[in-house]
């Protein structure tokens, strides 16, 4: 059996764990929710850090390093021969992210490569952007809608980071992935530091801190607030995805599950913090009134991210060079989560006996194919993103399963503890656990009962309405395939990741 290859010390895996969960959602989603509801938000989501995620990563991380496999053959090896199909969920829910991921990484490459050039003729022929909105205010949402729908560059710019990724993994751990993140997470820290400390000087950019920062009680009432803040700290952290799984089987065999656990969490919440006092300060000091920056929060992730803030920019001196740092780090914060995707889909493929150069090229190959949808059709898109971002409150739920199947206490004592100085009581995670049980269960209600679209379940003429973009049938429809295969080969997919190969 060959030797299983291992980050070389601990700040390996810690970058790993970072790179992992600091992605777009921290630069796009988490500002936007951080604006509109204030300190509330931010409370209610550190709660939520504590109650959902960290527990369910706590479990990820004890479960990878156990078995030292990728999702399917470690769910396969600690839930027993009826239950492979569990990590097969898992495993296809965080593959259909990955596809639709890897465009919005390209999207942030192509807006990056729009700044430099808007940049270069700023200084060359002294035609900015602003000058092209004057003259054509719609400019950006023309530019947005171009890039987004049967766009060649995008489609070759989306292929081209999986391909990047690939050369990166096809090195191994210590060589691809662990240099790789030395690289790309300081830097994505300094550039973050870099646009805090330009936003916060900016003209009335201290509005926007205190916004964030100002709690309104009021807002407790709210539902939505709640749900809000769960679904951030479960989709940004990663919990549940099997991505911290993949990147602890990699671990070295005394690691310390907690410590690892809680500095990976507490550093992309780090991330988000400060994504959030960079892209606030600069909306609210920009904005004619607070009501207009409020309004542009509201606007959507891609409308914010990929129309509003240029726009911003655009009316500040030297905002062109903002905007090239901006969108530097927002491709580098999905580059480095887009990276253990990536790496997932590997290991599980090399787990089947397959040498690690062809098990990175086929899941390089399969991930360009299924994911050539997305990047031509937004709808397909919108659609994918939908579906198996509720999906992942599932693959938490799995986790859920499976440490109650191995007896709660047994299950910390002799996964989580076994190596940890700094043990989390008990009863903190038996009540977080049991809590979460019930909570993915809210979640998932939640989402699927808001009124996305307007026939949820059956169309006008009373067709299973499959093809709408945000239909639960979709959903349910897409599931139901996953779980029916997962059964179906649950059998064979058992056996063929828990045979020990030569």
């Amino acid at each position: 059996m060959p030797k299983q290859e291992a980050f070389s010390n601990r700040w390996g895996i810690i970058l790993a764990s970072l790179g992992m969960a600091i992605g777009a959602g921290n630069l796009w989603r988490f500002p936007r929710l951080a604006g509109q509801y204030g300190g509330a938000f931010i409370l209610l989501w550190i709660l939520f850090l504590l109650v959902w995620s960290i527990p369910i990563l706590l479990a990820e991380f004890s479960i990878g390093k156990k078995y030292k496999k990728g999702v399917i053959g470690a769910f396969a090896a600690l839930m027993g021969e009826n239950y492979a199909w569990t990590g097969f969920f898992v495993t296809i829910c965080t593959l259909g992210i990955s596809f639709y991921y890897a465009v919005v990484t390209g999207w942030g490459l192509q807006y990056l490569g729009f700044s430099i050039k808007t940049l270069y003729f700023e200084i060359t022929e002294d035609t900015s952007l602003s000058t092209q909105l004057a003259s054509n205010p719609n400019y950006l949402e023309d530019y947005w809608k171009h890039i987004s729908n049967g766009n060649i560059l995008t489609v070759i710019l989306y292929a081209s980071v999986i391909l990047l990724g690939t050369f990166i993994l096809v090195k191994g751990i210590q060589k691809g992935l662990e240099k790789a993140n030395k690289i790309l997470i300081p830097s994505l820290f300094i550039l973050l530091i870099i646009i805090t400390g330009i936003a916060l000087n900016m003209e009335n950019g201290i509005k926007g801190l205190e916004y964030m920062f100002t709690i309104d009680t009021s807002l407790f009432a709210d539902p939505k607030i709640w749900i809000e803040a769960l679904s951030q700290s479960a989709w940004s952290t990663g919990a549940g995805w099997g991505l911290m799984l993949t990147i602890s089987a990699y671990s070295r065999n005394k690691e310390d599950v907690t410590l690892n656990t809680f500095i990976g969490a507490f550093g992309n919440n780090t991330a988000s913090l400060m994504a959030a006092m960079a892209v606030l300060p600069a909306v609210f000091a920009l904005s004619a009134s607070d009501e207009q920056a409020i309004s542009y929060l509201q606007s959507g992730n891609q409308a914010l991210t990929f129309t509003i803030i240029p726009k911003l920019f655009a009316e500040i001196p030297g905002g062109s060079y903002l905007a090239v740092i901006f969108f530097l780090a927002f491709f580098l914060a999905a580059f480095s989560s887009l990276l253990p995707m990536i790496e997932l889909f590997i290991k599980n493929i090399t787990d089947l006996g397959i040498g690690r150069k062809n098990a990175a090229f086929t899941a390089a190959i399969i991930a360009i194919i299924l994911g050539l949808p997305s990047a031509w059709y937004l709808d397909f898109f919108s659609n994918q993103d939908w579906v198996w971002g509720i999906g992942l409150i599932i693959t938490g739920l799995l986790f859920v399963f499976a440490a109650f199947k191995n007896g709660i206490i047994s299950f910390k004592k002799d996964f989580i503890d076994a190596d940890s100085d700094f043990k989390v009581p008990n009863l903190y995670f038996v009540v977080a656990m049991s809590f979460n049980a019930v909570l993915g269960i809210i979640l998932i209600y939640w989402w699927m009962s808001q009124g996305y679209s307007a026939n949820p379940w059956f169309d006008k003429d009373g067709n299973w309405n499959l093809f709408d973009m945000y239909s639960n049938a979709s959903i349910i429809t897409q599931w139901g395939a996953v779980f029916l295969i997962g059964f179906l080969t649950n059998k064979y997919l058992y056996k063929k990741f828990t045979t020990p190969k030569l």
